[in-house]
């Protein structure tokens, strides 16, 4: 490991996309540290606390997503979730009005700057509203229990509504999503990995000493009585997180291979004799997207709703979609195999795939090339993405299930497994894969244990 680390800074283009990376997500850190202008932290984490109790709560998951930046209530509460939200709303634009489709097929890079455009100006609106909602919240809260809003900035009023501190929130809150959005493209363009979701994934690892410090409380080893947490429980949770890293790997990293014959075919004046070749279809070819989909997804009008108040109608059917309930996990099981499929069906393109085939002299062993070829691609893929998206599932819900059998703290279920730890353990997979493809130009092994590439 030390060999591939000492290979991996050996090469400076690389060594400088991964500096960057490191610059950037070290960046997002300290911004999670400034809290919006007029607001008392410590009252807030104190809040905070009070509002999550240690339950399954829409806010504890919420605060793990954002790295800790949305109990601090600091300029990057609303972590890049309203990113990811814009995002849905535009793939799935993409999917239902032809018109973008015809435009993206005919100039894909305009088509795709235009779709970025739009996607830049559906988050900027969405942040507006759940950055108004934040603060309409806090309001409500700084009534009954004041001290978290400076009273200087509280008593600036028009109608009885505190709008110094509303547009002081919008402001910032949306500035600092904007900014998390600005940094996680820099990162996919100029540095290593998605941008995105290395912001999530270091947003989860914030919390991990947090984490560690619940679990060792929970022990209550200073004292002869059992504590909350047991160590039949701690170890049962450990399994938990080792089989959902293994499970989470394999999902992921798993193909079916379809066979390949070519038939001879002349080169120059040469005839070349047909060999043999396989196609790797991916069992989960989305990753974990479909993972961070359905999560911001179904964070979002739940956030909204809690926001509004529980008088509101919004707000009582958000209390349906709170994290552990039944209602919950139905909707991310069933969110979490229709994004699997769309994002399949939006990247995998079996009609290309077939047309190379047939250009190439490939085919195959049983099936005609064209239209029959494409229809077992689509097929096969159609089967091998259930299996994986119903296996993904399961492991997403898997630690909710034990942690609420087990009676332990939501906050230890979901990052000993579920969808914190699917998103991390996804997005390391893919980050190390982009510095292996690196490696590969350069001739390096990198991580590999198998196929040394040797120079020539």
């Amino acid at each position: 490991m030390v060999e591939a680390i000492r290979r991996i800074f050996g090469i400076p283009e690389l060594r400088v996309k991964i500096l960057y990376t490191l610059l950037l997500l070290g960046a997002c850190r300290i911004g999670a540290y400034v809290p919006v202008p007029g607001v008392n932290a410590e009252a807030a984490i104190s809040l905070f606390k009070f509002a999550s109790g240690g339950g399954q709560n829409l806010f504890q998951l919420v605060d793990i997503f954002s790295g800790g930046a949305f109990a601090k209530m600091t300029v990057l509460a609303l972590g890049v979730m309203p990113y990811i939200t814009a995002s849905i709303i535009m793939q799935l634009l993409v999917a239902l009005v032809p018109s973008l489709q015809r435009d993206i097929r005919e100039s894909p890079d305009q088509g795709r700057r235009k779709l970025s455009k739009w996607t830049r100006m559906a988050t900027l609106v969405i942040s507006l509203f759940q950055s108004a909602a934040f603060a309409g919240y806090v309001v409500r809260v700084n009534l009954s229990s004041p001290g978290i809003i400076v009273s200087q900035l509280a008593d600036v009023q028009i109608f009885g509504v505190s709008w110094l501190f509303y547009l002081t929130v919008m402001v910032t809150m949306t500035t600092g999503t904007l900014f998390l959005m600005w940094i996680g493209e820099q990162i996919s363009e100029k540095g290593v990995g998605n941008g995105i979701s290395l912001i999530i994934a270091l947003g989860i690892l914030a919390s991990f000493p947090s984490t560690i410090g619940s679990i060792i409380s929970q022990l209550n080893l200073e004292s002869q009585e059992a504590g909350q947490l047991t160590f039949p429980m701690l170890i049962v949770l450990c399994a938990l997180f080792v089989f959902i890293t293994v499970g989470t790997i394999l999902v992921i990293q798993g193909q079916r291979r379809i066979p390949l014959q070519y038939a001879r075919r002349i080169v120059g004046r040469h005839e070349v004799q047909g060999g043999n070749s396989h196609i790797p279809l991916k069992v989960n070819y989305a990753g974990v997207i479909p993972v961070i989909f359905a999560s911001s997804l179904l964070m979002f009008p739940a956030t909204v709703g809690q926001f509004l108040g529980r008088s509101t109608w919004l707000g009582q059917l958000s209390n349906y979609f709170l994290p552990g309930t039944w209602v919950y996990m139905a909707m991310y099981i069933m969110l979490i195999l229709f994004f699997t499929y769309f994002w399949t069906a939006t990247q995998f393109k079996p009609e290309q795939i077939a047309s190379d085939m047939k250009k190439n002299g490939a085919f195959i062993p049983g099936i005609r090339q064209g239209k029959p070829t494409q229809d077992y691609l689509e097929s096969t893929m159609s089967r091998i993405t259930l299996a994986g998206a119903v296996f993904l599932a399961i492991i997403a819900i898997l630690p909710t299930l034990v942690g609420r059998l087990m009676g332990v703290d939501a906050s230890i279920s979901q990052f000993f497994g579920g969808t914190s730890l699917l998103i991390l353990v996804g997005v390391i997979l893919d980050t190390t894969k982009q510095i292996e493809s690196h490696l590969l130009m350069k001739r390096y092994e990198g991580f590999m244990t198998k196929g040394k590439l040797r120079g020539r």
